[in-house]
């Protein structure tokens, strides 16, 4: 037990000092993870750490992929359900067979086991790139198309995984019978992921306390996962149906308190997940070496090279056609949603490195068949996976910055920003003004007892809420004038903090009465930090 938690405080101080560095470097901490995994790996007395597939696809993939569907908006990904559906059923088809048919016919594996192979790595994982993304200004759609993708391209690829290993484990394999299969499932899912998601908004509204319904919230990706999981899907889309369900009616019925406390906790929890997975996925490189030991150093490289450039080469020629053609081919759709710049379609197509789901997939072939043979090919594709995840990871990551700059896609990004930024100015002030006019249909209905003091004094406090916030990006003045009074309001609550503790130092008020306070300060320095994005025009 001792070796268990001094190991995890290791892990735990090379997760801070890489978060640290790739601030500095600027570059996705998922990438410089899998590189420090790989190093710790090697460490000598360090015992090797396995990562546990039931654990990564039934315990570490239900939250994040919930939390990402809460994250995005219904109405975005409706708007962009054609693109996202091209790319999360047909791309990760279609870079399936092709790298089947690249490992047959170059690597020379069995028709069965090329098809694992390649429902393994066919599914990218767009967590690594898309922080990265974000803070390089990647357009608002490709963002959006590609974390649509990121939602739902699991489940597709672990359903062809299931029938690749149960072809290679029984012999048969029924197409018919197959496309059926996973009709049922995909219905299925959506539907049993918004039943539950229903019921536990209902429930959190009902309980109506943040402890409780953080639990809650926390349970219904398991339940969304399990339970189709049990049943022979893969669980992903019912919880990518929830966490959407949730997002569109949640914040109604969601309170504040709960909104507060909860953001925090998920931040965390995602956080803490996401970067010991990438560590513990580097360290996986100790393991894997020992084990293979029946294939050549060139087997396993050319195996490697082989599939990673079939899976950049397919995704490429599929993502241009999937966005072009439908368009050309249909007038109305051309005309209602024109056709990108191809700069668009380069970068979604350029951003499909591979992460833990592809090892953790890889980890869980069984290592016997039915009969009793060894899985044929079993290490050697355990391997190779690995290599895919550290190339496209490393390699495509790393190149992300400079691919996004030759394209211009910056410029597009800021643009874009700007627009968004305004619309969110305007929001802010017509909510003001909803406020306003709310205060005065009260006071002109008599039924409430609001007199002139309460009524002035609600009065102050929409014109100050709507004074802070700047009429326009391009009005400097209104600029100037808000970083002035945010930056002032700071000192003003730096200066009461000062205060409370001296009070609480001298024994004049308890420390029960001092948090009390410091939270409601707390909560208005958050609101101003909040807002402080809106102070400045983007560059």
């Amino acid at each position: 037990m001792t070796a268990i938690i001094q190991t995890f405080l290791l892990l735990l101080a090379v997760l801070v000092a890489v978060a640290v560095l790739a601030r500095r470097l600027n570059v996705a901490p998922s990438i410089i993870l899998v590189i420090a995994g790989v190093a710790v790996a090697f460490v000598p007395g360090l015992p090797p750490i396995e990562l546990a597939p039931e654990f990564v696809l039934l315990v570490v993939l239900p939250p994040l992929i919930y939390l990402a569907g809460v994250a995005m908006s219904w109405r975005e990904f409706r708007f962009n359900l054609r693109s996202i559906s091209l790319l999360a059923f047909g791309c990760v088809v279609f870079t399936t067979v092709a790298v089947a048919a690249g490992a047959h016919y170059i690597i020379g594996l069995p028709w069965p086991v090329a098809f694992v192979l390649g429902a393994i790595v066919s599914p990218p994982d767009v967590v690594a790139p898309l922080a990265l993304a974000r803070r390089l200004g990647l357009p608002r759609r490709v963002v959006v198309v590609l974390e649509g993708e990121g939602l739902a391209n699991d489940a597709t690829a672990l359903i062809l995984y299931r029938f690749a290993v149960a072809a290679v484990s029984t012999g048969a394999f029924s197409f018919p019978e197959a496309a059926g299969t996973f009709a049922a499932i995909v219905v299925g899912e959506i539907g049993w992921g918004i039943a539950v998601g229903w019921i536990s908004l209902r429930l959190r509204h009902w309980a109506r306390d943040p402890r409780v319904e953080i639990t809650l919230s926390m349970m219904t990706p398991y339940l969304c996962y399990w339970v189709p999981e049990h049943l022979g899907g893969s669980g992903v889309l019912a919880t990518v149906a929830a966490g959407l369900y949730v997002s569109w009616n949640g914040p109604l019925l969601i309170s504040s308190a709960t909104r507060l406390q909860g953001i925090f906790f998920w931040d965390l929890l995602v956080y803490l997940i996401e970067g010991f997975i990438f560590l513990i996925t580097g360290m996986q490189a100790r393991t894997l070496i020992e084990r293979i030991q029946s294939h050549s150093p060139t087997e396993i490289l050319v195996g490697i090279l082989v599939t990673t450039a079939i899976c950049i080469v397919a995704r490429f020629v599929w993502v241009f056609p999937a966005i072009y053609l439908p368009r050309w081919l249909i007038p109305p759709l051309q005309a209602r949603d024109p056709a990108p710049v191809w700069q668009r379609p380069f970068m979604i197509a350029f951003v499909g490195v591979r992460g833990v789901v592809s090892l953790a997939a890889a980890l869980a072939l069984p290592f016997v068949l039915q009969n009793g043979d060894p899985f044929p090919y079993r290490d050697f594709i355990v391997v190779v996976t690995f290599g895919v995840i550290v190339m496209t990871l490393v390699g495509q990551g790393l190149m992300m910055p400079r691919v996004m700059r030759w394209l211009g896609l910056a410029a597009i990004g800021t643009a874009e920003n700007r627009v968004i930024r305004e619309q969110e100015l305007r929001a802010r002030h017509s909510a003001s003004d909803a406020a306003r006019e709310r205060l005065a249909a009260l006071t002109d209905r008599g039924d409430l007892p609001i007199d002139e003091d309460v009524s002035a004094l609600l009065e102050a406090r929409n014109e100050q809420r709507a004074r802070v916030v700047p009429r326009s990006l391009d009005a400097d003045a209104d600029f100037a004038a808000a970083k002035l009074g945010a930056r002032l309001r700071l000192e003003l609550i730096e200066a009461e903090r000062v205060h409370l503790h001296k009070l609480e130092r001298d024994g004049e008020i308890t420390d029960e009465s001092r948090r009390r306070i410091e939270r409601e300060l707390d909560l208005e320095e958050a609101s101003i930090a909040c807002k402080a994005e809106a102070y400045e025009p983007p560059l």
